[in-house]
């Protein structure tokens, strides 16, 4: 998962004095202040030496086995991907309230975001007991839709996509074919992460769609990105290797595809200088270090459903976001950009055709979505509602769907939002 991105960044630094010097600057003093905190304090909790695998089981089958009920949808968009999406119509006593949910995930991730913290912690679970009729998508690429009329996943063209065309083509897909399905005309939708940003993308390009939505939750919402302070993005942002380069380090066209090589590299890199310490850090080098949230011996089962699946092309945008400071469509270059949008320039999302209500959760430590960048896209939304703030210092980007405290400092509030509409 993200320990693979680090590694190999580490690897690639390491061979240039002049890469290192970049390293330094960037994210030196957030590693170098900390070294030892990070060794002594948090390496017993994710040394990945220490980890043991378990085998990956896919969502329908965990909902079963904890006596809820599931069903796996298929839908179809109009440029030919299949998109697996998945439902739990109801809890355990059989009890509906009418109302659907939407739970939409985030980068490299699948729906096994939502149930994965079992029961008693994993928001599709808490809505189903509560009466909620529960839907997880899968967008494409992922490896519940690795699917295409025509395309094989293992072709260039079936990768040929990012967040955009998530926002634009999957998700008001998948909502049309829910409302259908339910005969309903408007339902609730959440989103984390990658999640946020592309119902952004929908609701901006495809307004007829704000008024499908009852309500908006974003957890860890990411539109503009420049103040992150993950040093993993940081890495990549800074603009050092071309993209082909990149493409060559991460992958193609599959973001992190599994390979021998990718494999020796993650192992190569743990004995570099500063990635030791990031090898045993690899998920607080993404979200924020937050060790009271994680318990290590959940770490096997997350590792199993990450990563789930993505274009390169979905992370290489977020990297432009970092550098451009604008939420905007993918810089494809002048001539490209002219053809495409009348511009040599890739035109902004127009945050103003957003309608929908809307509600931000956040967190202080959210090494991806900083707060200024938060408040900053919360700012230009016609019609926020609420701008929370998680209250705990220490909570990061990933313990909105896998934290121990996440149901007191999360979900209740998220009840209470939904209790509104």
């Amino acid at each position: 998962m993200v320990s693979k991105i680090i590694f190999i960044f580490v690897l690639t630094y390491a061979a240039s004095n002049t890469a290192v010097n970049s390293l330094e600057a960037e994210v030196g003093g957030i590693i170098g202040a900390v070294p030892e905190l990070v060794t002594d304090v948090f390496g017993n909790v994710l040394d990945i030496n220490n980890i043991q695998t378990v085998p990956w089981k896919p969502v329908p089958e965990l909902i079963r086995n904890e006596g809820y009920p599931s069903e796996s949808h298929y839908v179809t968009t109009w440029d030919g991907y299949i998109l697996n999406i998945h439902r739990i119509p109801h809890g355990k006593l059989g009890q509906t309230n009418g109302k659907v949910v939407y739970l939409q995930h985030g980068l490299l991730a699948a729906s096994s975001d939502w149930i994965i913290n079992r029961p008693k912690n994993g928001l599709g679970y808490i809505l189903a007991d509560l009466g909620y009729d529960v839907w997880m998508g899968n967008v494409r690429g992922n490896r519940y839709s690795r699917n295409h009329t025509t395309l094989s996943p293992d072709s260039k063209e079936f990768w040929q996509f990012d967040w955009n065309e998530i926002g634009k083509i999957d998700i008001p897909t998948i909502i049309d074919y829910i409302l259908a399905h339910t005969q309903l005309t408007e339902l609730i939708h959440i989103g984390h992460s990658q999640g946020t940003t592309t119902f952004y993308v929908m609701t901006s390009l495809m307004p007829e769609y704000n008024k499908k939505i009852k309500v908006h939750i974003s957890l860890a919402p990411i539109g503009y990105m420049n103040h992150l302070f993950s040093p993993l993005l940081r890495l990549i942002a800074l603009g050092t290797l071309p993209i082909d380069v990149l493409r060559q380090l991460l992958g193609q066209n599959e973001l992190l595809p599994s390979s021998g090589f990718l494999n020796y590299l993650t192992d190569s890199a743990c004995s570099v200088g500063v990635g030791k310490v990031l090898c045993k850090n690899a998920l607080f080098a993404l979200a924020g270090f937050s060790p009271n949230q994680m318990n290590a011996s959940f770490i096997p089962l997350l590792m199993a459903h990450y990563p789930a699946g993505a274009a390169t092309k979905q992370l290489i945008h977020y990297t432009q976001e970092v550098n451009s400071a604008k939420f905007e469509q993918f810089d494809y270059g002048p001539i490209k950009n002219y053809n495409l949008y009348g511009s040599i320039f890739p035109p902004d999302y127009d945050l103003s055709k957003i309608t929908a209500p809307i509600h931000f959760i956040y967190s202080s430590n959210d090494w991806t979505a900083a707060v200024i960048d938060v408040k900053r896209l919360y700012s230009q939304l016609p019609n926020g509602k609420e701008l929370y703030n998680v209250p705990l210092q220490t909570f990061n980007h990933l313990d909105f769907l896998v934290g121990n405290d996440v149901v007191e400092l999360v979900y209740n509030k998220i009840l209470d939002i939904l209790s509104h509409y």
